[in-house]
């Protein structure tokens, strides 16, 4: 088992290149504090009665408690921890980093607050870069470090198998993951679901109907990998359409889901029809196909969230569904164009036609069918673009991130 993340580099990488605050964001216990405590001088939590009256006293005074004005061989580096429940946190910080960016390094961790934050009015502009932490995956388990920008694809590496048996059966949540007992695994994600209904949403949206996004959260676990109709929840919910968009936005905020939208290269043609949703937890999801499709979703949100946090291209995840219902799993697109397809088996099955047919129709350079259930092959799969192979899961995903 790993003692770094991939994070802690990034993090470090960060710091010591760029004035700039980080802002790391992703699902609570995902490892967003400890990862950035590694990296602080200083730790101010706003739950923290003492460090609320020295935010609450203002940028001078938290200077004069880091002292600031004295010669330091490089920046101390200060984090701050729950800081968006302080109603003024954004001017705070502001103040903060307008007046002594450099004497100073910046973090903040938080979750969907942050993710609201950054959609809305944007005051920090120019002083922060985003990176969005994702659970532990593959590639993570078996290489740390940050790719490099001329090949963003890692040298593929072998994984443990009590690794990957750990990551499909508990998640790559960091403690559920690194404890590896089932037991403490379905309380961990009985809790977790609670916090998330009962505590965050009240926290951060102004959802007065709980008890029926309740319901909605119960359809949803049972849902990854599938195309929601929002009509159709909405009159199982007894609510309208937009209401169920705004809750599915707003459970994607709070990290209990993501939606992956059919790729068009018309954004307006893609935002008009039905996107597909998957858990953030995949070990939640029993069914062994569906759980495989949504280990791989995951897979590659991070690769290509990190990638674009990193400043490597831009990236899009997406899917594609012709009138045929030819139907590929995932694309990839890199600087708005099909750079890799993928389709998802949990077992090694003959290679899926669509593949084919919606390579050779968008000019992706990359199509793979990814085997949950097969051993690692010591190949790189990214040296030879071309027709469409059958992969495994351990050689593929060990070269994201």
């Amino acid at each position: 088992m790993p003692a770094q993340r991939f994070y802690d580099s990034v993090l470090a990488e960060h710091l010591a290149n760029h004035r700039q605050m980080a802002f790391v964001s992703g699902p609570r216990q995902v490892g967003k504090t400890t990862t950035c405590r590694l990296q602080a001088d200083t730790y101010i939590n706003w739950d923290n009665l003492d460090d609320r009256e020295l935010v609450l006293a203002g940028p001078r005074r938290l200077a004069d408690e880091l002292k600031l004005d004295r010669l330091s061989e490089a920046p101390p580096v200060v984090l701050f921890d729950e800081l968006h429940k302080f109603p003024r946190w954004q001017s705070f910080l502001k103040g903060l980093f307008d007046t002594y960016a450099d004497q100073v390094r910046v973090a903040v961790t938080g979750s969907g607050r942050l993710e609201v934050y950054r959609r809305g009015g944007d005051s920090l502009m120019g002083r922060y870069l985003p990176y969005r932490m994702h659970p532990f995956s593959v590639a993570e388990a078996v290489s740390q470090g940050i790719p490099a920008e001329s090949d963003i694809v890692r040298p593929r590496a072998p994984i443990e198998d009590a690794d990957f048996d750990a990551l499909w059966q508990h998640g790559g949540f960091p403690e559920p993951y690194l404890k590896r007992d089932a037991r403490f695994t379905r309380r961990w994600q009985a809790l977790r679901l609670v916090q998330l209904v009962r505590e965050e949403i009240r926290d951060l949206t102004q959802i007065q109907q709980r008890d029926q996004l309740e319901v909605l959260v119960r359809l949803l676990a049972a849902r990854s990998g599938e195309q929601l109709v929002h009509d159709g929840l909405a009159r199982q919910l007894r609510v309208s359409a937009d209401t169920v968009r705004r809750w599915l936005a707003a459970l994607c905020d709070l990290h209990f889901g993501f939606l992956v939208r059919p790729w068009f290269t018309n954004v307006s043609r893609s935002l008009r029809k039905e996107p597909k949703w998957y858990l953030r937890d995949w070990s939640n999801v029993a069914d062994p196909g569906p759980r495989a499709e949504t280990f791989v979703a995951c897979h590659l949100l991070k690769a290509v969230d990190g990638w674009n946090d990193l400043g490597l291209d831009a990236f899009e995840l997406g899917y594609i569904r012709d009138k045929e219902k030819r139907e590929v799993d995932f694309v990839v697109a890199r600087s708005g164009k099909p750079w890799l397809l993928a389709e998802v088996k949990h077992r090694d099955e003959s290679l899926s036609p669509h593949l084919r047919h919606h390579q050779d129709r968008l000019g992706a350079p990359f199509a793979f069918q990814i085997t949950l259930d097969a051993d690692y092959v010591d190949r790189d799969c990214f040296t030879e673009p071309g027709r469409p192979r059958v992969v495994p899961a351990r050689t593929l995903l060990s070269q994201l991130l």
